[in-house]
Parts: structure tokens; sequence; C-alpha cells
């Protein structure tokens, strides 16, 4: 037996609940700090993306037939349930990312900013379509959110796609997303690498790819999205 062999994989989150794979390989997550073996993330492919991009295609009508104000005041209960767990945000996102734990709480700090402000803002970007959101390691929560929220204010549902290195604050953002009542299927993640970032691109439900991060790896992204001739905007 292997040290991996005793070490969970991170779940997906599709259609509302946590969704194991048996991936084709899997990347080892080690804590910056310590370099132990925390947790490992399932490098996804064509088919796991095509169960996502399902699942947020069929959660697009009921989404968008909820008007825009309800939209925006489902994502302020989110930031309510957020700060409840916001110490447990902050030590995912230091374990996963090194970040010391005053950084990892700023950063909570002001990706509930950013869900709050979902009821006075003006913008709507995205419009009403599945969007594939791709995420760096860089600011996992807050990144995220800066996409997302105008997003799914606008009516769109997500197909989300975080780093393998610091996967696990968009798996649990996802499962607040439930509890505070949103459609399954509005919010799903989708984990690996540029594998799982081409099945998103080749499906045609998704009419938009965001991406969140270092502009070197949006640069390879946008690659794959002007391949699959779909709209990138980082």
């Amino acid at each position: 037996m292997t040290e991996t062999d005793d070490i969970l994989a991170v779940p997906l989150w599709i259609n509302g609940h946590a969704f194991l794979t048996m991936a084709p390989a899997f990347f080892d997550v080690c804590a910056p700090r310590s370099g132990h073996l925390v947790r490992r993330t399932p490098l996804c492919g064509a088919s796991q993306a095509r169960v996502a991009v399902e699942a947020a295609a069929s959660a697009l009508p009921g989404w968008v037939a909820w008007p825009l104000a309800e939209r925006a005041a489902r994502l302020v209960v989110l930031a309510d349930a957020l700060a409840g767990y916001a110490a447990h945000f902050a030590d995912l996102i230091a374990e996963e990312t090194g970040q010391p734990a005053t950084s990892a709480a700023a950063e909570v700090a002001a990706a509930l900013q950013v869900l709050r402000g979902a009821a006075d803002s003006a913008e709507a970007s995205a419009g009403s379509v599945v969007v594939g959101l791709v995420c760096d390691d860089r600011t996992p929560l807050l990144g995220l959110l800066q996409r997302a929220v105008p997003a799914l204010r606008a009516g769109a549902t997500l197909v989300i796609k975080p780093s393998p290195q610091a996967p696990s604050v968009a798996v649990a953002l996802a499962e607040l997303t439930a509890q505070c009542g949103f459609p399954d299927g509005v919010c799903n993640v989708l984990h690996g690498d540029l594998a799982a970032i081409d099945g998103l691109c080749a499906s045609a439900e998704v009419k938009l790819l965001l991406f969140a991060g270092d502009p070197l790896l949006a640069a390879r992204v946008a690659v794959i999205a002007t391949r699959h001739g779909k709209p990138f905007v980082d």
C-alpha cells in the first residue's frame, strides 16, 4: 500500500451532489508549507466534462426564469452562509495555496464583499447561457467569485474548473450553494487540467469561457478556446 492509497480524492460537484469518478489520473495536492500530501485531484477529461455541461444546460431554463432580483438576493444569502464558514474556507485556502492565515482570511472577506455587492450591481455579464469558468490557485475563492457572481446574476449556469493544486474551495462553495437553495445544476465543479478545459470547450452547450488567474495560464487556455471557436474572457 502506498501513501496515496489512504488519501481521499476530491469529488466533483455535479447537479447538486458530490460526484465521484474513476479518472485516468490524479494530481497529488501537497500542502506547500509542510509538503504533506493532503488530497488527490481527479484529472478528468471529455466524458466528465460532458456530464457537468449537461447538468448546467438542464438547469439553465429554470434559473433564467428566476427574476434577476431573486438571483441577486440568492447570492446575498450565499454570502451570509459563507460568512458562517469563513474560518473553514480560510483554512482550505491557506492549506492548499500556502498563503499566510491572515491573507487567506482577507481573501474570504473580499469574496464576501463581492457576493454582497450582487444586490446593488448594475453589471450583468455573460447572459443566460452555460459558462465554463477556469480558475488558477492564486486566489481560488476571490478569483472564482469575481467571475461567477456577475454571470450567475445574469442568469448563466456554470461549470467551474478550479486549479488541480487548489480544488477544495470550489467544491465547498458549490456545496454551500446547494444548502442556500440554488437549483441543482446551476453551479457544477469539474476537476482536471488542460484536457478538462478542452472537454468543456468541445461542448456545444458551453457558449463562453471565463478565466481568473495568471496571464501566462490564461494564454494557454485562450488557445484551447480559440481552437473550438469559444469566446474567451480573462
